[in-house]
This record gives C-alpha cells, sequence and structure tokens, in this order.
C-alpha cells in the first residue's frame, strides 16, 4: 500500500509529500529488520526541518559501509527536500551529513546493475546543480565541505 501517510504539514513542499507518499514502505524491508513503514514518519520530520531526524535514519537506510534496502527510496526524498529550497542551516548540515553517508557506503551494484548504491547516486545527481551552488556560496563552511564532499564521490567536479 503506497503513501499510507496521510500527513499533510505547511513545513513540507507537495514535492516533498508526494516523494514520501510515491514509495510502498510498508513492502520494503527496514536495515532494522522490520518493514520500512516506520520510516514515514521519520522522513516527515526530516521534512519539516527537524535534523535528528536525519541522523535517525542511520540503523535503517545505511549502517556503517552498507546500504539497506529503503537507501534508494530515502535518497529520492531527502534529494526532494533539498530541491525543494535549501532548508535552515542546521537542517542543511543534517541532510547533507546524511547523503554523505548514503554515498560513503560500499558499491553493491554490478556491471549490469546499479544496486542499491547507484540508485541511491542517481538521485543524488540529479541535485547536483544546487550542490554545486551550496559548495560555493560559503566557502570554508561546514555545508559547503559536505557539498564538496559529495561532488567529489560522485566525480563530477566541474
Amino acid at each position: 500500500m503506497r503513501g499510507t501517510d496521510k500527513r499533510s504539514s505547511p513545513l513540507v513542499p507537495d514535492a516533498v509529500a508526494a516523494e514520501i507518499a510515491r514509495h510502498d514502505w510498508d513492502r520494503i524491508e527496514c536495515g532494522c529488520g522490520r518493514s520500512a513503514l516506520h520510516l514515514e514518519e521519520t522522513l516527515w520530520a526530516a521534512a519539516e526541518g527537524h535534523p535528528a531526524a536525519f541522523r535517525a535514519l542511520q540503523g535503517h537506510a545505511f549502517a556503517g559501509t552498507r546500504l539497506a534496502p529503503p537507501a534508494p527510496a530515502v535518497a529520492g526524498v531527502l534529494m526532494a527536500v533539498w530541491t525543494a529550497g535549501p532548508p535552515r542551516q542546521s537542517t542543511r548540515e543534517a541532510l547533507l551529513w546524511t547523503l554523505l553517508a548514503l554515498l560513503g557506503t560500499e558499491d553493491d551494484g554490478t556491471s549490469h546493475e546499479a544496486g542499491l548504491y547507484g540508485q541511491c547516486s542517481a538521485f543524488i545527481r540529479r541535485g547536483l546543480p544546487e550542490l554545486h551552488r551550496e559548495a560555493a556560496a560559503a566557502p570554508g563552511s561546514v555545508t559547503a565541505a559536505y557539498a564538496e564532499g559529495i561532488v567529489d564521490i560522485l566525480g563530477l567536479r566541474t
């Protein structure tokens, strides 16, 4: 059942709500071993700008050097949040930290298939122009360093 969370929030743009609703979270096995349905609440909190919600994805979408099955859907939601407009500073840092954590895992794909890593990086690549702007906007800042790290990992420095 897709989009079981019928929430709305004035803090969450429609595009982000649609991205959350687009995924069948109940059918995705979470990194914690349960259904990923419980991640909807965490993603709504992240979309509303709660920095702790991003770190709460650890152990569910990724753990250590491994991605879990919800990782691509989570990456899609995070990039929807990012492209909807840069959130406040602490949220931006938490969001970029989470993207770096996703990209800092082992590539589980093959030469014929993207795997979880390839799917995550494909979502993140869509926001490359905004990531470049973030890196250039405040050189030496934490957000710029995170954005530069993401661009470097993807190998897409211009």
